[in-house]
């Protein structure tokens, strides 16, 4: 009878755990899937028709090499030297690495990526296109077997007489030499080549950590186009990150089998890394041809750690240059570096100013470790004197008048809220100066940057007008 008792208790403390994990598991469950998904919004395009998932809009390729090519094609624009022209030629993947599943585990697109690269420039470097002249080569043919014509009659002088004739002439040398160009391909992949993590598991209920770590190698190389003189070689390499975290349930409770796997994974994106590396290399290679040191501008990667050259930190951070005059932007600061607040003299009978600047990641509203900073040192300085101040973002913002508009009042709201935390009155804060609605010009302000509004915090000097009042 005893027996029988103890049964009976083990069965009932058995479906009670088992009841309790299966609450537990569907509890997590929903927290995962409620994390996890968001509402992507559908449209029926034609009646009749299912509505299909919509999800971002289509944007720019931005890479974490955006400000290094900015702040080299300004670079390279200042001095002053005769444009260069180049080309690409063939980058391939010469990995080898093919999935029946999935394809090639590499892009195939590497020369693409090095002329969007030169694009990127905005116009530093001339481009000649020598990877596809399919189109043009044929044109030619047409042209010289007289078969290609633009709708118009066309005057040819032969031997002192004139024909009218319907094809287009053409007399050679339409098409521009180039004097470099670029070549190479993406030689490695290196699966897992550091990985790391736990499993623990008891009675078949565990739970799992794991980190991964992958590599990409890329080799190019820029020639001269007429001596095929090989001018310089670059060997870059990238390492990519993974995680993957799980929680595991598979038990039998009596009868009822629970199998409940809670997780995710993530990994950094490979083709994105490949990208990045090539825009890499084409800095380093341009580097050599327009005579212009890239390095200075390479230290504005994200997480590059490397302290600037003396030269560049005197361009682009250290020197304390005199304010700016009002048709001319002031000296811009790389994101992440703490910024030096310059003063400038104020007019007859007003203190003197200090200029500092915020910088915006791309597409953001929101204030980062490095502005917060930055804020910091503007309300500290802001208790003692007049500050005024830029608001920056990158210069490869171009974004419709509306949407500009509407990030610089989400932009200009952060700043204030974060200054009103540190005891700077909203009152106290007025704006100078942001882009008129027509106007959908670039507003630089130093290598990289854009200036997107001006404001100016009146300072405990000189006291907010309702509190002069009273």
């Amino acid at each position: 009878m005893q027996s029988n008792n103890s049964g009976t208790r083990r069965s009932v403390e058995a479906n009670r755990a088992a009841r309790r994990m299966w609450r537990t598991g569907l509890a997590a469950a929903a927290v995962v899937l409620a994390s996890g998904c968001t509402y992507i919004p559908q449209q029926r395009v034609a009646p009749g028709e299912v509505p299909m998932l919509l999800g971002p809009s289509v944007r720019d390729n931005v890479t974490p090499m955006e400000g290094v090519l900015a702040c080299f094609a300004d670079h390279v624009a200042a001095s002053k030297r005769p444009p260069v022209v180049i080309s690409v030629g063939d980058v391939k993947d010469y990995t080898g690495k093919y999935s029946i599943n999935e394809g090639n585990a590499i892009t195939q697109g590497g020369a693409l990526m090095v002329y969007s690269a030169l694009g990127k420039l905005a116009g530093a470097v001339g481009v000649a296109e020598r990877f596809d002249p399919i189109i043009a080569e044929r044109e030619l043919g047409y042209a010289d077997r007289r078969q290609l014509g633009d709708g118009r009659a066309h005057r040819l002088g032969t031997n002192g007489s004139t024909q009218v004739v319907p094809w287009l002439p053409y007399f050679g040398g339409s098409i521009h030499k180039s004097d470099y160009y670029i070549v190479g391909g993406i030689t490695e992949l290196n699966y897992n080549i550091n990985s790391g993590g736990f499993e623990v598991a008891k009675n078949q209920v565990g739970a799992k950590a794991r980190t991964f770590t992958a590599s990409v190698g890329v080799d190019l190389r820029i020639v001269d186009t007429r001596s095929l003189v090989v001018l310089k070689t670059v060997s870059l390499t990238k390492q990519f990150h993974g995680y993957e975290v799980g929680v595991n349930v598979f038990r039998f409770f009596n009868s009822d089998l629970f199998d409940v796997d809670i997780g995710g994974k993530g990994q950094e994106p490979l083709q994105l890394g490949i990208r990045t590396a090539l825009e890499e290399g084409v800095v380093r290679l341009l580097g050599t041809v327009t005579k212009v040191d890239p390095e200075p501008c390479l230290t504005l990667r994200p997480g590059s750690g490397a302290p600037l050259p003396t030269t560049a930190a005197e361009k682009l951070r250290t020197v304390p240059n005199p304010a700016p005059r009002e048709d001319e932007p002031a000296a811009a600061a790389p994101v992440g570096s703490a910024v030096n607040l310059v003063r400038s003299s104020g007019a007859a009978g007003e203190p003197s100013q200090a200029a500092s600047q915020i910088t915006f990641d791309v597409g953001s509203a929101t204030l980062g470790g490095a502005a917060m900073s930055i804020v910091d040192q503007i309300a500290a300085q802001a208790r003692k004197q007049a500050v005024e101040f830029v608001l920056t973002a990158r210069d490869t913002e171009n974004w419709d008048a509306r949407k500009r508009d509407a990030l610089t009042d989400q932009r200009i709201a952060a700043v204030t809220s974060a200054l009103a935390n540190q005891g700077i009155a909203p009152g106290a804060i007025s704006l100078s100066w942001r882009p008129d609605p027509s106007d959908t010009s670039i507003h630089r302000d130093g290598p990289g940057l854009q200036e997107i509004a001006r404001l100016r915090i009146q300072g405990a000097a000189a006291p907010a007008a309702p509190a002069a009042a009273k």
